[in-house]
């Protein structure tokens, strides 16, 4: 610089030196900016401001896009499930209907069953409890009082032919209708919360293509603003992101699954227990009946004491009555229920899987999503915009230079004041090393500001 001064002093041109007079001033902030320059770097960030909103724009489609493949899955999962669930009640109703066959030859019997069935309770209580109590630390009491209740309304029969297990899966599908609709609640939310960023974002991308390079949004999109949803109204505010929609459902999942399994005489040591442990306390029923239970499963359902039926001898011998030269429980009609209850806990667990598998694409998808609406969501909330403008340099103070240690001269920070779209004046600093006359001064400020912008229109997190 002091090269040029020499040979334009040379040159005799007084004007081209105070010009370039003028420029160091500037450069070093001495000179603070005129209104007309303020205004020459709004209009520079707002043709920096133009461009992210066009990429933005080009963000959302891409997570409408994302949608929309998940839309697919959905539609791919509705049809396993209806397929699954019609198998499912099939097996069951094959089942309902050999227990209720059962029953009806239980009767021919009646008075024998009944004496026997008036034994056989409460040694199959008391041999329960007393398993259950030399293992679990509480609850036996309430484990006696319910398979009592249990004991008092089912069918003497139901202790041989797994009758728990009807029991079981009937509960079981009742839980895995409530799971499914809440299900489909999430994914509802979320489908409609991206086609309502979507929407508002074609709304401004439609003025966007249609309007001058610098971008005014004052009444044109006003009647938005009146009947357009912000992404906040969509949800629980706060919004605190798609993927947590999913999150807590998945830790409900790993427990009915769990759960499941557990019933359904799976090894008990290898499932998790509510705190995602394996270290649960394990009561082995082999050597009358048929694998293991935890603790927690015997109260939560009192039927699986069932399987201690073999050490009580009265029980034993309702597997062998003979009613009129008939003997039900050696007959073609349990070998029929139990390949109809085998079928039906099969589909079951197939349910299960597929409820398990779309919620794990759920929380993938929905952390997609996220990452979209957190680069690009912000633009849909452009469509509420009733501002005059959309970005406007209101003011820029430089702070004197400061020395260093080794003596040189560090420039100081610049202090700027903006308005972005209808957003209140925002305050921040500008490296000094930018001066206000350097182009890249303008995109700065604009994407300093647009950051803000963005924490405060969108909650993510």
């Amino acid at each position: 610089m002091l090269m040029m001064m020499m040979m334009m002093k040379r040159k005799g041109s007084k004007e081209s030196l105070t010009l370039v007079a003028l420029l160091v001033a500037s450069a070093s902030c001495i000179l603070p900016p005129t209104k007309e320059d303020l205004n020459q770097i709004s209009i520079q960030g707002e043709k920096y401001l133009d461009r992210q909103i066009e990429n933005a724009i080009n963000g959302v489609k891409e997570m409408k896009s994302v949608m929309q493949k998940s839309s697919e899955e959905h539609k791919r999962f509705l049809d396993d499930l209806e397929k699954t669930e019609q198998k499912k009640e099939e097996a069951m109703r094959t089942a309902q209907e050999m227990e209720a066959k059962l029953e009806k030859e239980e009767e021919v019997c009646n008075e024998t069953m009944k004496a026997l069935w008036e034994e056989c309770k409460p040694c199959l209580k008391n041999t329960c409890v007393k398993y259950y109590s030399r293992t679990c630390s509480s609850g036996s009491g309430l484990v006696g009082r319910q398979l009592e209740e249990v004991l008092n309304r089912t069918s003497p029969f139901s202790i041989w032919i797994n009758g728990e297990k009807i029991d079981i899966l009937e509960q079981e599908g009742q839980r895995q209708n409530r799971e499914f609709k809440n299900l489909e609640e999430k994914y509802t939310e979320m489908a409609d919360g991206v086609d309502n960023i979507f929407t508002d974002s074609m709304k401004v991308a439609d003025y966007v293509h249609y309007s001058p390079p610098v971008i005014y949004l004052p009444n044109f999109l006003s009647p938005y603003a009146r009947r357009g949803r912000s992404i906040r109204s969509l949800f629980h505010d706060p919004f605190h992101g798609f993927q947590n929609l999913f999150s807590p459902m998945m830790g409900m999942s790993r427990n009915f699954f769990s759960s499941m399994g557990s019933m359904m005489d799976m090894d008990s040591d290898t499932v998790p227990n509510e705190d995602g442990n394996v270290n649960e306390d394990v009561i082995i029923t082999k050597p009358y009946g048929n694998g293991r239970m935890t603790c927690r499963e015997i109260r939560r359902n009192s039927a699986g004491c069932f399987k201690f039926r073999d050490e009580c001898q009265k029980c034993k011998e309702i597997q062998h009555i003979d009613c009129s030269g008939k003997k039900p429980l050696e007959g073609p009609l349990k070998e029929e229920l139990e390949e109809a209850l085998a079928l039906a806990e099969r589909f079951t667990q197939q349910y299960n899987s597929l409820l398990k598998r779309f919620e794990e694409q759920m929380l993938n998808t929905s952390s997609i999503l996220d990452l979209f609406n957190s680069q690009f969501g912000w633009v849909s909330s452009l469509a509420n915009n009733t501002s005059d403008g959309i970005f406007s340099v209101q003011a820029v103070m430089c702070k004197d230079s400061e020395k260093k240690v080794d003596g040189e001269e560090e420039p100081g920070e610049t202090k700027v004041s903006v308005k972005l779209f209808d957003s209140p004046s925002m305050n921040f600093t500008v490296p000094g090393e930018i001066p206000w006359n350097d182009p890249k001064f303008s995109e700065v400020v604009a994407q300093e500001a647009l950051d803000r912008y963005k924490e405060t229109s969108v909650v993510v997190k």
